[in-house]
């Protein structure tokens, strides 16, 4: 009896001592922290190294753009600010070590622009990016939104333009002064007379002697 209960007491130990090894086994695995994974680099050094190569990019991209046309109209820019339209203003300054580029604002906003060849003769400075446009013509300058071909300001003046408003005004003016002078002056000719010769008095012709023959003359010239 004895052998036959141990027969059947050893399997049970057996199957139970496997059982709680494989439950310890379980338990390990389930404790185990997991494992660790590279921390990301942080947003801002990421950001900051696209910025700094797309900059990199811009930057070679509009030194290459940038010919002798184009460097040419930039010497006509004028420069400073520019008195607009409803008391509004537009500064205009070239880009420190960039020649040939332009920083352009207009209330509180920069834009980057180049110069841009025209058939009309115009200065053409322009933004591409963000489709603004910086017109400037003898007499005045704008700003546009080519995009939407919008008027932003109008009606800007730096002082050159201004004093070439007055000289052309003072030409102007002094031509209307010319035109509408009165008649009279200068050689004394009035425009559209006639000038006749003057006439000179002529001498008298001699008339024959109507005096009176005294009688004794008569009768003495009778005989």
């Amino acid at each position: 009896m004895r052998l036959a209960s141990s027969r059947f007491v050893q399997p049970a130990l057996l199957s139970l001592t496997l059982a709680f090894a494989t439950g310890a086994v379980l338990a390990t695995e389930t404790a185990k922290p997991a494992a660790k994974t590279p921390a990301p680099r942080p947003a801002g050094s990421v950001q900051k190294a696209n910025d700094q190569a797309k900059g990199l990019k811009l930057a070679t991209e509009v030194v290459e753009q940038i010919n002798d046309a184009q460097l040419d109209v930039a010497a006509r820019v004028l420069t400073g600010d520019a008195d607009c339209e409803f008391n509004q203003k537009v500064s205009v300054l070239p880009l420190e070590g960039k020649p040939g580029i332009f920083t352009v604002t207009f209330k509180k906003v920069a834009y980057r622009m180049t110069p841009q060849e025209t058939t009309t003769g115009a200065v053409r400075l322009e933004d591409k990016k963000a489709g603004i446009v910086w017109l400037q013509i003898p007499v005045k300058s704008m700003l546009m939104n080519a995009k939407i071909g919008q008027r932003m300001v109008d009606a800007c003046t730096h002082s050159e333009q201004r004093a070439a408003v007055a000289a052309s005004e003072a030409a102007a003016k002094a031509m209307a002064v010319s035109a509408t002078a009165p008649a009279g002056t200068g050689l004394g000719i009035a425009p559209g007379s006639v000038v006749t010769p003057a006439t000179t008095p002529q001498a008298a012709a001699p008339q024959a002697s109507t005096a009176a023959t005294p009688p004794a003359a008569a009768s003495a010239a009778s005989n």
